[in-house]
């Protein structure tokens, strides 16, 4: 019994007064991360602002594939958001109910919502949780009623009444500011989140503050609309009443997919992705009949698969990721659903369209080609990384990584890339060594535009970094959820930069598209007086904070990060650091970009460095 001592009161006492029953809006208040993930700011496209919208919309888009509702509109103005459906609209004596009771919903009843995105009757009350203002009000079939509530708690209720409005159900929320610090919804998130919406419910339009968000093509204009480099074939897409997939191949290494269940993005995939991923090659080489490496068919693919299951089991409240196995109470697995789909389906398109195989021979015989010339190196060079990290005074690693099946926090784990010994000593001294890890550079990394991935395993730089992320064989085992570049503000500082981009969007570009690139941000001054210290990141903050200091304060200028004590650096690297996400729009296309910036076109580079040059006063 020793072991139970220790999660005893310090006094020893142990009584009825130290049992605590939480009302279920308290739980959800105290623990919000049970419910919608992390809580953020809106700086990052997974913070939780826009699970509460996702939670708002999934009842909307329930709605629509039932066959209820064409159009959505969403308005967020200062904060606050609104979401207006066109659906049936909540039963009017259920409007209290299903805002305000937990686990009351349609969606128990497979027969009302066969294929539902949410399922556990919480995520509706969990937006009502954690809103300082919220409020739910349906129209039906010629009348109205609505409820008003302040952090869950009920503040105004109203009676049944006549309507002219159209079916449907309004929902307005402000998130809490005293739970969402200083809380900013970003355009390109909002959108984002939206346009994958109308990829995947052809027929739905949804109107974002005015501008329409409405999808022809589903899941080809998802590809189209995320492909940073031309496919090498006309886009393969292949439909069924609960599946949806499209396949191509670019020139770029790695693989690349999108994953959704029952219009839920899965970013962490899941059984459904991991079977389309199998299922794929397997039809392919079966097609050409050729023993075909797995890796050398996969190498470059960009992918969509979108299916429909009853009951889908999530693998967190998130739902980034599906754990479920049956389609549903017919008891057929998905591995199986998605094979036999696939080993039809893509089995006769290929047959059909002789210039895509072609084009897709093409592409692995060259994949073979290039795997089979680094064959002698790579070896080597995992025997190198492995012995390295043993005694690796480069790598300083953490403890939870982003791929453990089991921990707390897994998407805060981070790596920090940073050049020399001092930079690395001071952030290694100030992290967190549960969750962030730190590898240092030796002097600048190669230029790797235009090389081959061989360069990866012969140049000991990339092939230790690539070992330490652990993205050899693709993201599945990577295990830092944010890798952040960590390099001085000056010159050197920013070739370095653009040297590791220039690798990683190379090499790894679904690393960047997936979002787990980012640049750290670290302050240029510090202003301080005796009673305060601000730390400014831009000229402006400088000003702002002298005027706030008043007359005579200290001003430091960080020349690098090796001038920032580990004492000072903890500011910068905890719960207030600062990150720019690496992003990629469809526009951005990456051989162009490289080989402007990287390539050898130095007088077009010179003019544009002419063109752009941006002279800094004294």
């Amino acid at each position: 019994m020793e072991e139970e001592k220790d999660n005893l009161p310090l006094d020893g006492n142990y009584s009825d007064d130290d049992i605590k029953t939480l009302d279920w809006q308290e739980h959800i208040r105290r623990r919000p991360g049970m419910y919608i993930g992390k809580l953020g700011d809106g700086s990052s496209a997974d913070d939780g602002i826009y699970v509460l919208l996702k939670e708002t919309l999934d009842n909307s888009i329930d709605e629509f594939m039932m066959g209820f509702g064409k159009t959505i509109e969403v308005t967020i103005q200062d904060g606050e958001v609104r979401v207006r459906d066109h659906g049936r609209g909540v039963p009017l004596g259920k409007v209290k109910d299903v805002s305000s009771k937990m686990n009351t919903g349609a969606k128990y009843d497979s027969k009302a919502f066969k294929k539902s995105v949410g399922l556990n009757g919480v995520g509706i009350k969990a937006v009502n949780a954690l809103s300082s203002y919220f409020k739910i009000q349906s129209f039906r079939e010629g009348q109205t009623t609505a409820v008003e509530y302040s952090k869950a708690i009920t503040t105004k209720e109203d009676k049944i009444q006549p309507s002219t409005e159209e079916n449907g159900t309004l929902i307005e929320f402000i998130p809490d500011s005293t739970i969402f610090t200083n809380y900013v919804f970003k355009d390109d998130y909002v959108e984002n989140l939206l346009k994958n919406y109308v990829f995947l419910n052809t027929g739905l339009t949804i109107v974002y503050n005015g501008k329409k968000f409405f999808s022809k093509n589903g899941l080809v204009d998802l590809l189209n609309e995320n492909m940073t480099s031309e496919p090498l074939y006309p886009i393969i897409h292949l439909k069924d009443e609960d599946i949806e997939v499209v396949i191509t191949h670019s020139n770029q290494y790695g693989e690349e997919y999108y994953s959704f269940v029952n219009g839920q993005h899965t970013t962490q995939g899941g059984t459904h992705q991991s079977a389309f991923r199998e299922a794929v090659s397997r039809v392919i080489k079966e097609y050409y009949n050729k023993n075909f490496d797995y890796a050398d068919i996969r190498t470059g693919i960009v992918a969509a698969i979108s299916i429909k299951v009853e009951e889908p089991v999530f693998e967190s409240q998130t739902k980034t990721k599906l754990g479920s196995r049956d389609m549903g109470p017919g008891g057929v697995s998905v591995q199986k659903f998605i094979s036999d789909f696939l080993k039809k389906e893509l089995d006769n398109y290929l047959h059909k369209h002789i210039d895509t195989s072609e084009a897709l021979l093409r592409k692995i015989l060259e994949s073979e080609k290039e795997r089979k010339a680094i064959a002698g190196v790579t070896k080597l060079a995992r025997e190198r990384a492995k012995k390295a990290n043993l005694h690796n005074k480069k790598l300083r690693d953490c403890r939870i990584h982003y791929n453990d099946t089991k921990g707390d926090n897994l998407d805060e784990s981070s790596i920090f890339i940073t050049e020399g010994d001092s930079a690395s000593g001071s952030i290694t001294k100030s992290r967190n060594p549960n969750l962030q890890a730190v590898f240092s550079l030796r002097g600048k990394p190669l230029n790797s535009f235009g090389l081959t991935k061989k360069i990866v395993y012969e140049n000991e730089e990339f092939n230790l970094l690539q070992a330490a992320l652990n993205i050899e064989d693709g993201l599945d085992g990577l295990r830092y959820n944010k890798i952040i570049i960590a390099t001085d503000a000056d010159t050197d500082g920013m070739h370095i930069r653009l040297l590791l981009l220039t690798f990683f969007l190379q090499f790894f570009p679904d690393l960047v598209k997936k979002n787990h690139v980012y640049i750290l941000q670290t302050p240029l001054f510090r202003v301080r007086n005796k009673k305060e210290t601000i730390y400014c990141y831009s000229e402006e903050e400088r000003i702002d904070a002298m005027n706030r200091l008043g007359v005579n304060p200290e001003i430091t200028r960080f020349k690098g990060l090796g001038e920032i004590s580990p004492d000072e650096f903890v500011h910068f690297i905890g719960k207030d650091i600062r990150l720019d996400r690496v992003t990629m729009k469809k526009e951005d296309s990456v051989s162009n970009m490289l080989n402007f910036y990287m390539g050898k076109n130095t007088p077009e580079r010179q003019e544009f460095i002419i063109d752009n040059l941006v002279v800094e006063e004294d």
